[in-house]
């Protein structure tokens, strides 16, 4: 079995993985099954690869801080009659290592021999580190 693509994709408007987590519940976030997408307007030429396993890691503040699994692509068609692409998402989000990213514009692919390994789940009370902070962490070999 061949190992999975991913999809890496910068999370505009948040600034932490709590940001998504909370827009993600908003009615806005969710496709008609109730699950989260995101509407992207290329669709991904090797999606094949990319639905044999493969994650959207998310890039905050130049850092990928998360994952969530991508379990099909659906056809949106936009108000202005554009067909665009639905990322449909597993709705659990996945917190990976720290992983520095330089600023690109739209999403790229992303090889599972270079994607971060996911943290441990966090316990109740436990907040993660702010993303400049996990930044300079990863940087220095820490994270």
């Amino acid at each position: 079995m061949t190992q999975p693509l991913h999809i890496l994709k910068l999370c505009v408007g948040a600034e932490r993985v709590e940001d998504l987590i909370d827009w993600q519940k908003t009615p806005q976030a969710k496709g008609p099954d109730g699950l989260p997408r995101h509407v992207t307007r290329m669709w991904p030429k090797r999606s094949e690869e990319i639905l044999n396993g493969g994650s959207l890691y998310w890039v905050f503040k130049g850092v990928i801080l998360a994952r969530q699994a991508i379990l099909r692509f659906d056809e949106v068609q936009g108000q202005d009659g554009v067909v665009r692409c639905g990322l449909v998402l597993d709705p659990e989000i996945t917190r990976t290592q720290a992983a520095p990213r330089r600023p690109f514009q739209g999403w790229r692919y992303l090889a599972a021999d270079e994607a971060p390994p996911d943290l441990r789940h966090l316990k109740a009370g436990e907040t993660t580190l702010p993303p400049e902070l996990s930044r300079a962490l990863a940087d220095i070999g820490v994270l």
